[in-house]
C-alpha cells in the first residue's frame, strides 16, 4: 500500500489522536525517587545541592515529610542514600542498627505505604570513599562481601522491601541472598546494580552524598563504557546469584544496554537516570537552550528502551505536572 493511500500523517493530526496512539506512556508507578538523608542535619535545615539544582540533602524528619508529600501525588517507591555523621575505614555506620538509613526505613514503613528501597554500598560511610575494604591502596573484593551483606541485612531488619547493592563487587548478590535467607528475610527483594558503568555522569552525585574517593577511581569494579556484551554477562551472573530486579546505570547514554538487557533476560529492569544526566538537562533549560519537554522526552526514551522502572531526580516534576508532554 503506497502513497497516497497510506498517509502516516493521519496518525498525528491532533494532540488527542497522537495521545491515544502513543506506544509508550509514563505513569507515576514507573518512578523511583532517590532521597539523600544526612544524619547531622537539623529539621528544616535542608542543604541545597549546588551541582544538582532543585535537589536537597534532607534531615531524617524532612526526608519523611518529603516522601509523604510525594506519596500523596502518586509516588510509589523511594531509594534511600545515607550520609553518616561519622565515617571510618570499614564503614561501620553502614550496617549499624541505628544508622541513618535504618532509621529512615523504619519510619517510612511505619508512616507510609511506599515501597522502600535502600542503596547498599560502603562508599558514603568510609573515610577513603571506596565501595569496599581497602588495603595497601587496593579495593579487596571477597573481604568486602560480608560487610555489604551485613548492611543489606540491617536494612531488611529495619523493614526495607528491596535492597539494592551498588558496589559492583563480584559475588555480592549471592552473599547478600544467602545472609538474607539465613536471617529469615527470604521475601526481601534484591535489585542489583547489575550493569553499572564507570561513568563521568556520576560527578554531581558524589558531591551530593560526599562519596568521592580519596584516591584512585572505581574503574577496577565499575564497567567500561565501551562494553555491552560484558554487561549481559554481569546481569546473567547476578540473576544466577539471586537478583530479582536488575538495573542499568546510567540510563540515557546506555539506552542500547537497557534494550539488550530487557530483550535478553525478560526480567524486571530498572534504569537510573543519574545526577549528571539530571544536571545537564537542568543546565540546558536554565540557559534556554532546551525546554522542559526535553525532560519528558528523556524519560520516555528510557521507558521505550525497555526499563520497567526509572530512578530519576525528575520524579517530583512529573508527579507535580510540571513537565510538558511531547504529544
Amino acid at each position: 500500500m503506497n502513497f497516497p493511500t497510506r498517509r502516516m500523517r493521519r496518525l498525528r493530526k491532533t494532540p488527542q489522536i497522537r495521545k491515544i496512539l502513543s506506544e509508550t506512556t509514563l505513569q507515576a508507578e514507573d518512578f523511583i525517587y532517590p532521597l539523600f538523608i544526612k544524619e547531622e542535619l537539623e529539621e528544616g535545615a535542608g542543604e541545597h545541592i549546588d551541582t544538582m539544582p532543585g535537589q536537597y540533602r534532607y534531615s531524617l524528619e524532612d526526608a519523611i515529610d518529603e516522601a509523604k508529600r510525594l506519596e500523596k501525588l502518586g509516588l510509589e517507591s523511594v531509594l534511600l542514600f545515607g550520609m553518616p555523621e561519622e565515617k571510618d575505614e570499614l564503614g561501620t555506620s553502614a550496617y549499624s542498627d541505628e544508622g541513618i538509613v535504618q532509621q529512615a526505613v523504619h519510619r517510612l514503613k511505619k508512616e507510609t505505604d511506599l515501597v522502600v528501597i535502600t542503596d547498599v554500598c560502603l562508599c558514603q560511610y568510609t573515610t577513603h570513599g571506596h565501595c569496599g575494604i581497602v588495603e595497601n591502596g587496593k579495593i579487596l573484593n571477597d573481604e568486602s562481601l560480608r560487610l555489604l551483606a551485613k548492611t543489606a541485612l540491617s536494612h531488611a531488619e529495619a523493614g526495607a522491601d528491596i535492597v539494592a547493592p551498588s558496589d559492583m563487587m563480584d559475588g555480592r548478590v549471592g552473599v547478600i541472598r544467602e545472609m538474607l535467607d539465613d536471617g529469615g528475610f527470604q521475601d526481601t527483594l534484591i535489585m542489583s546494580y547489575a550493569a553499572k558503568y564507570a561513568s563521568s555522569f556520576y560527578a554531581p552525585f558524589r558531591d551530593a552524598v560526599c562519596s568521592s574517593p580519596s584516591f584512585g577511581d572505581r574503574k577496577t569494579h565499575q564497567m567500561s563504557p565501551a562494553n555491552v556484551e560484558e554487561a549481559l554477562l554481569e546481569v546473567e551472573l547476578d540473576l544466577d546469584e539471586g537478583a530479582d530486579i536488575i538495573m542499568v546505570k546510567p540510563a540515557m547514554a546506555y539506552l542500547d544496554v537497557i534494550q539488550r538487557v530487557k530483550e535478553e533476560f525478560r526480567m524486571p529492569t530498572a534504569a537510573y537516570q543519574v545526577s549528571g544526566e539530571y544536571s545537564m538537562l537542568r543546565a540546558g533549560i536554565e540557559a534556554q537552550y532546551l525546554t522542559n519537554e526535553a525532560i519528558y522526552e528523556s524519560l520516555l526514551s528510557i521507558k521505550r528502551a525497555g526499563a520497567d522502572l526509572i530512578i530519576s531526580h525528575f520524579a517530583p516534576d512529573f508527579l507535580e505536572g510540571k513537565l510538558d508532554t511531547i504529544c
